[in-house]
């Protein structure tokens, strides 16, 4: 898959989240959940300073042909969301993992990145199908 990046870590969610730094994570969805789900039209953000738990709805997206729960790939504080998607959601279609990015989250468990999918091991599960 082109898209995948070895920097990147990834939920069974389709959920990805790259480390801007030490503690803070950039989350959004796949590309090969966008394959599945058809474009964006919609997305319900989490609240910022919400509290998340590791696997936990924080926010939903919608196309025109399904709807989607975003599960958390780590627990923290969301600390900023994406707001140039709340007037059009449909750039998470086209580059869902640069100005398509979602929130924004101060991860509280650092160690649970490495119970997360290197971009390998999502590849291999998504290629076997991988739930949505």
């Amino acid at each position: 898959m082109k898209s995948i990046h070895e920097e990147r870590r990834y939920n069974r969610n389709h959920v990805w989240i790259e480390m801007e730094d030490e503690f803070i994570g950039r989350c959004g969805i796949t590309d090969r959940c966008l394959e599945r789900i058809d474009s964006i039209v919609f997305v319900e953000f989490p609240e910022v300073n919400m509290e998340v738990r590791m696997g936990e709805r924080v926010a939903f997206v919608e196309s025109y042909s399904a709807f989607f729960d975003m599960v958390s790939p780590v627990s923290g504080r969301i600390t900023e969301i994406n707001t140039f998607l709340e007037h059009n959601p449909t750039i998470i279609n086209r580059d869902p993992y640069g100005e398509g990015w979602i929130y924004k989250i101060d991860i509280k468990e650092p160690n649970e990145i490495s119970e997360l999918m290197t971009s390998d091991e999502y590849n291999d599960y998504s290629d076997g199908g991988g739930d949505i």
